[in-house]
């Protein structure tokens, strides 16, 4: 009997993520080229039955998680498996395990993120979900909730993420490039990861929603997506919340290059008041900041161009 337990604890645990506790993310590649997804539970949760594999161009993948789960989704993209050593490796996100599976490991920055705590599916608590370029961006992402008609009607439940191509249009002090010379950005880092400042972090002085501010960078990234993370304290037009949509069969929508009619611009005004977030930062790099002022003055102007042309001359 006692050789059976485990095997028991196993069936146990796999009845309860293919029954009523349990949700769906789909996740789909609409971009034209191969994507690895990463997925990291936060600590404490149980993972789901995969952590990371490879999603052809028009592919989808169903992953169960507890309805109760909370993590991270992001993709990676250029990844290769070494003829000498055989250990896998992708040039953005890698979660630097040498496996397709990310294993407990998280996206290395530059990488969209999506993040999403459930609520296990109890009558009255809301899912919290969000798309982060906190840490950089390296691919457009969309997360929508597929929520009950009820949840729908509720004025919640709505689409985001960033469909705009930020690789093409990142700033030069920002931009991660492929191999090879004059080859075209494959990733856009964050303010913080590039210069390892404190005004751009929300640390040391500036760690709190009073003293730290939008930056020019920050700019940049809100004025191309409206609905996604830009810097720390951007809750209010960036946390978005559905009414337990994990719960009746329900999941969320994760969509790699989403077309322009899949996410609607503009914030989200229901989460204004909400708590402050508790994304991680990425502030490794060396460094300090050396922008010029003409620089500056450039990257300002590119967020008016931004601002100023029509949403969908972005999409991809």
């Amino acid at each position: 009997m006692g050789a059976l337990l485990p095997l028991l604890c196993i069936c146990c645990f796999t009845l309860l993520l293919q029954g009523a506790d349990a949700a769906t993310f789909t996740i789909t590649n609409s971009c034209g080229y191969t994507v690895w997804p990463g997925i990291l539970s936060n600590a404490g949760v149980a993972p789901p039955s995969t952590t990371g594999f490879a999603l052809a161009p028009g592919q989808s993948a169903a992953v169960t998680v507890a309805a109760s789960w909370s993590g991270r989704i992001w993709a990676r993209t250029l990844c290769t498996t070494s003829t000498s050593t055989g250990a896998f490796a992708c040039v953005t996100a890698d979660c630097g395990t040498g496996t397709v599976e990310c294993s407990g490991r998280g996206a290395a920055p530059p990488a969209t993120l999506a993040e999403l705590t459930l609520a296990g599916g109890a009558g009255g608590d809301d899912d919290f979900y969000d798309v982060s370029l906190v840490d950089g961006f390296n691919v457009p992402m969309l997360v929508a909730p597929r929520a009950s008609p009820a949840a729908s009607g509720s004025g919640s439940c709505r689409p985001t993420g960033c469909a705009a191509d930020l690789n093409a249009a990142c700033p030069a002090e920002l931009r991660v490039a492929g191999n090879g010379s004059g080859a075209p950005a494959v990733a856009c880092r964050s303010a913080c990861e590039a210069f390892a400042a404190a005004e751009y972090c929300c640390s040391g002085a500036y760690a709190s929603p009073a003293t730290c501010a939008p930056t020019a960078y920050s700019r940049f990234f809100k004025a191309a997506c409206p609905s996604a993370y830009s810097y720390a304290y951007d809750d209010a037009t960036s946390t978005f919340t559905c009414a337990a949509a994990a719960g009746g069969g329900g999941g969320y929508d994760v969509v790699f290059c989403p077309n322009a009619s899949s996410l609607k611009s503009g914030g989200n005004p229901e989460a204004a008041g909400l708590p402050p977030s508790t994304l991680e930062f990425s502030g490794d790099a060396a460094g300090s900041l050396t922008t010029t002022r003409n620089a500056v003055a450039a990257l300002l102007q590119t967020v008016v161009v931004f601002s100023a042309m029509m949403p969908w001359r972005w999409w991809w």
